[in-house]
């Protein structure tokens, strides 16, 4: 069967990423991609999230599947796919955005597939918490810790990100209850693997936190990050807790935060706490993490490809079967994945 992709943002970091992994994957269907000044080629369209006039193409050009790889603020192209029954994959949003996108999905009508991908790197988080835990139904606690490396190749958002909301409080979950906290923050030491090893890592906020808790119903949920540098870890903490980035203005913010390398690993460990015990799962992205979430991205559209999922809202994990989605990531050569009792 034919298949039109649009990408939108394609020409980012991730969005090309995920045009390279898809197409050598996929030669058979067509890739599009979507930005505000288009392009050169037939499969180059000018879409400028902001304005939906120009949203005219994706029908045109008869696409079956949005990838949205760029900030949307006010959820245009989303109202766009609902109201014409285009399935749609959306990579891009921190945790206020992503409930406000769910409730708009929630009380449509809806006629195709809707899949918030948002989580961390593409959304794999949550099935790879089911794919290591033996009773998914009873997980007391689940712990995510991540290790940024300010070496990696990154594009803007997540730096973007951080400097808009790094004085913002948000929350963890304790006994099923919202916990108020700030980023870097409430100081644990965690064993990282991959040579990494002992780190303190810190409050971080990713959209995890209400997925986990919201949809998979699991009572206590934290997520913690450090930086590989060291002192870098421990300015960032002394700056919150200082509350020095609360006077900095955005634009300085941006400047602490918008660094990029050129690439280093990407590292998260997921520690599950269920009635059997407690087993660790640590991934390790050896091209960083603009390459995780673009071969997530694509594993999801794969599976809207080949199966005829229902016409529903989705969160991307529920997509999968866990292990099956543990194996696809394995499989792909620059990513190591190893569980531990």
């Amino acid at each position: 069967m034919k298949h039109n992709i649009l990408i939108i943002g394609g020409n980012g970091l991730v969005g090309r990423t995920i045009s390279r992994i898809l197409q050598t994957r996929n030669p058979h269907i067509s890739v599009f991609i979507g930005g505000r000044k288009g392009g050169k080629t037939d499969n180059d369209l000018k879409i400028d999230v902001t304005n939906p006039d120009t949203f005219r193409s994706i029908t045109d050009k008869k696409i079956d599947l949005i990838i949205l790889s760029v900030n949307d603020r006010e959820d245009h192209i989303l109202r766009f796919a609902i109201h014409h029954k285009i399935d749609y994959l959306d990579i891009t949003k921190p945790t206020p955005a992503l409930v406000k996108a769910y409730s708009i999905a929630g009380k449509s009508d809806i006629h195709s597939r809707i899949v918030f991908s948002s989580g961390w790197m593409g959304g794999i988080v949550p099935g790879l918490v089911n794919a290591i835990s033996n009773d998914g139904a009873h997980i007391k606690e689940t712990g995510l810790f991540v290790y940024y490396s300010v070496k990696d190749l990154a594009g803007e958002s997540s730096a973007h990100f951080m400097a808009e909301n790094v004085a913002v409080p948000f929350h963890r979950y304790q006994n099923d209850q919202p916990v108020s906290i700030r980023h870097f923050l409430n100081t644990e030491t965690f064993d990282f693997s991959f040579g990494i090893g002992k780190r303190q890592a810190y409050n971080f906020d990713v959209p995890d936190l209400y997925i986990l808790n919201h949809i998979e119903r699991i009572p206590n949920v934290g997520v913690k990050m450090t930086y590989n540098s060291k002192f870098i870890t421990w300015l960032l903490g002394s700056f919150q807790y200082l509350r020095i980035f609360n006077i900095l203005s955005l634009k300085e913010r941006k400047m602490i935060f918008g660094s990029s390398g050129n690439g280093d690993q990407s590292v998260f460990e997921i520690v599950v706490k269920d009635q059997s015990g407690s087993k660790k799962l640590s991934l390790q992205s050896t091209k960083g993490q603009a390459e995780l979430t673009a071969l997530s991205a694509v594993i999801h559209a794969e599976e809207l490809m080949r199966n005829p999922h229902e016409n529903k809202v989705y969160f991307s994990h529920q997509l999968h079967e866990p292990l099956s989605l543990m194996a696809q990531l394995n499989a792909y050569d620059t990513i190591n994945i190893k569980v531990t009792s």
